[in-house]
């Protein structure tokens, strides 16, 4: 078997504070997802689908979640004398003593790691994205353009730009790609309308050269500082325009919608068309058995999965696996992670809850149907709701509250810790 050239790094150690008590415990690109995957799961099977098996993980915030799902790597095929998932937390030596201080210094920090691999071209992926890409495809281009970075990007609205590192692509190969001409990081009014998907694709000395550099500065992130300073010195800088799905989970509105965009006749995420794998021995899933449908339980336009066990009403929802949902329960627009337990008649409209949080019987959550305009509540993990509790809508909880902080009304918009 012959060496990889290539080799992937995926940042995965931000937390995302937007996603609030889902990222209390883990980081974001270990929040679960669309029923039974975690966010990385979907740049590891890309990188797998695409051939690329030499994977190094940057881990920093809260790793244990990250670390436990990860495993040995074999869910990906990721076991072999040539490939691998190696995962790399902050350390110390002689000479450095501090955290990750930003993507680049992370990658940076690790350039003994990239050297012994000495690869041909280094994949840096953002780990907390919902898309399905053929990272060869980037390459090839990459290599095609001899570019000393290629950034694959993707149109987006004028209204969302501010949020993202822009770029302006000129159209020197039609809709594939073309020379970026000019790069903003979140500006109001950016030139360019391509947003970068944080998929870089590095000449190995272009990189070396620009983290040494950077060293230097007091900020350490390749949309505010690499691309910029490449961009500077007149690097071979191309775009690669990507126009497939992707989804931006950064604030608990995307992340919802993200999930409900696995929902419908034609839903715009295919986990089984896309290839998406994950790790069945992580919360046992592959133990559970499977799903079991009561005489009451009526169930429409909804992914549940096995060891649930319901006798209520599902509609527009994901389930994960181990939920039960009692007789007379209704859960609608809602995401319940693993090992929830609903009660009889409780009401759960629009709302994420975190794993392991038990519901009793009659509590109340979200608008009724005939609402309109509601927020999403969020429920962390570890809870145990009273009987009869009202939550508004909008609401968040904190994880394992406490039994005596239990009001009967809980206002909606209000944080509950």
């Amino acid at each position: 078997m012959l060496r990889p050239t290539t080799l992937a790094m995926i940042l995965a150690g931000g937390r995302a504070d937007e996603l609030n008590v889902l990222t209390y415990y883990r980081p974001k690109s270990a929040v679960p997802f669309g029923g039974f995957v975690r966010v990385i799961d979907f740049a590891l099977s890309n990188l797998m689908n695409s051939g690329i098996e030499n994977i190094a993980i940057l881990s920093q915030y809260r790793s244990y979640s990250l670390i436990n799902h990860i495993g040995t790597g074999a869910a990906w095929d990721m076991i072999g004398r040539y490939r691998g998932i190696s995962i790399l937390p902050p350390f110390i030596d002689s000479q450095q003593n501090d955290w990750y201080r930003g993507s680049a210094d992370a990658v940076f920090k690790n350039l003994d790691f990239i050297r012994y691999h000495a690869p041909e071209e280094i994949l840096i992926l953002s780990g907390d994205h919902i898309y399905q890409m053929d990272y060869q495809d980037v390459i090839d281009y990459h290599h095609k353009k001899q570019a000393d970075l290629t950034v694959v990007c993707k149109k987006v609205a004028r209204q969302r730009a501010s949020r993202f590192g822009m770029a302006a692509i000129d159209d020197e190969d039609g809709q594939r790609g073309g020379r970026v001409i000019n790069y903003q990081e979140k500006t109001e009014r950016p030139e360019g309308e391509w947003s970068s998907l944080t998929v870089l694709c590095f000449r190995p000395e272009t990189l070396y050269q620009a983290l040494a550099e950077n060293q230097a500065d007091t900020s350490f992130e390749f949309g505010r500082d690499i691309i910029p300073r490449l961009m500077s010195q007149g690097k071979r800088i191309y775009g690669y325009k990507f126009h497939g799905y992707w989804g931006y989970t950064r604030t608990i509105t995307e992340y919802w919608q993200a999930n409900m965009d696995l929902l419908g006749d034609d839903p715009q995420i295919d986990l089984e068309q896309w290839g998406v794998r994950t790790n069945l021995d992580h919360r046992n899933l592959r133990g559970h058995q499977p799903a079991l449908f009561g005489a009451q339980a009526k169930i429409s336009n909804s992914l549940v999965y096995n060891g649930c066990l319901i006798d209520g009403t599902v509609r527009n929802s994901i389930v994960f696996p181990g939920v039960s949902i009692g007789p007379g329960a209704v859960v609608e627009d809602s995401v319940i992670f693993f090992n929830n337990s609903i009660g009889r008649e409780c009401r759960i409209r629009k709302t994420i809850s975190d794993v392991n949080t038990s519901f009793d019987a009659g509590v109340r959550i979200g608008q009724e149907p005939e609402g309109s305009g509601e927020q999403i509540s969020v429920v962390g993990w570890n809870n145990q709701v009273p009987p009869g509790t009202s939550i508004g809508p909008g609401a968040t909880i904190s994880p394992s509250l406490d039994a005596t902080k239990w009001p009967a009304h809980v206002e909606a918009g209000r944080v509950l810790s």
